[in-house]
């Protein structure tokens, strides 16, 4: 997507700084300008569908977070950890 096309630039080169690809932060941020920040961001997305996740991405998810002590737990008990980080 060119960047001529964006319509939210603050919000895109914001985006791009936390790491996101040139696609989605076009994508998210012509969204916002379409519909609003707030309202884009009640949409929300799959990401914490921790269920749908196996016990290594959960493992990955906690120590991303800075967790300790998620080694020896079973999937379960990483899903609650990780909810109530």
């Amino acid at each position: 997507m060119a960047r001529s096309s964006v319509k939210d630039e603050e919000l895109y080169e914001r985006l791009r700084e936390e790491g996101n690809s040139k696609e989605k932060s076009a994508r998210i941020a012509n969204a916002a300008a379409k519909e609003g920040r707030s309202r884009e961001g009640e949409k929300g997305g799959d990401a914490s569908n921790y269920e749908d996740r196996t016990v290594a991405e959960l493992q990955d998810r906690a120590k991303e977070l800075g967790l300790t002590g998620y080694s020896d737990k079973k999937k379960d008990e990483l899903i609650e950890m990780l909810r109530d980080h």
